[in-house]
């Protein structure tokens, strides 16, 4: 089946990915395999800084909507700049297909999916306004 659009719900611990038409989808949970359960800054460490982003789970969720046409970020921190900003990076074409990128609290896969929904159909509308006919 094929799936246009992509929407990831993404912390530093797992991103829900859900692929979708108008009549259907799909979805997976990617882990993280970083032991690190806190990448906020630590005060009175000695380097002063934190944990990097998990690189690998990073491509791994870059990877794993590579083959949709649109994709829209979402999550509650810093998870969802620096998964685009690892795109950007690292697949300039998949970071291509991000139309957005939004706050978003921890909703359920139903809530994230109807999310999704709303977004590109406001996305695809403001595209289809600008169609002249003649």
């Amino acid at each position: 089946m094929s799936f246009n659009h992509s929407v990831i719900w993404i912390d530093h611990q797992e991103a829900h990915v859900i692929y979708f038409n108008p009549t259907a989808s799909e979805s997976e949970v990617i882990k993280t395999r970083s032991t690190h359960k806190n990448l906020h800054h630590k005060s009175g460490s000695i380097s002063g800084s934190h944990a990097g982003p998990d690189e690998h789970y990073l491509h791994e969720v870059i990877q794993a909507v590579k083959e949709s046409k649109e994709i829209l970020i979402v999550g509650p921190g810093s998870a969802k700049l620096e998964l685009m900003k690892h795109a950007t990076k690292h697949d300039h074409l998949t970071a291509e297909k991000v139309v957005g990128i939004e706050t978003v609290d921890h909703p359920t896969d139903g809530q994230l999916l109807a999310y999704a929904k709303r977004y590109f159909a406001k996305v695809d509308g403001l595209k289809g306004d600008t169609v002249i006919n003649g």
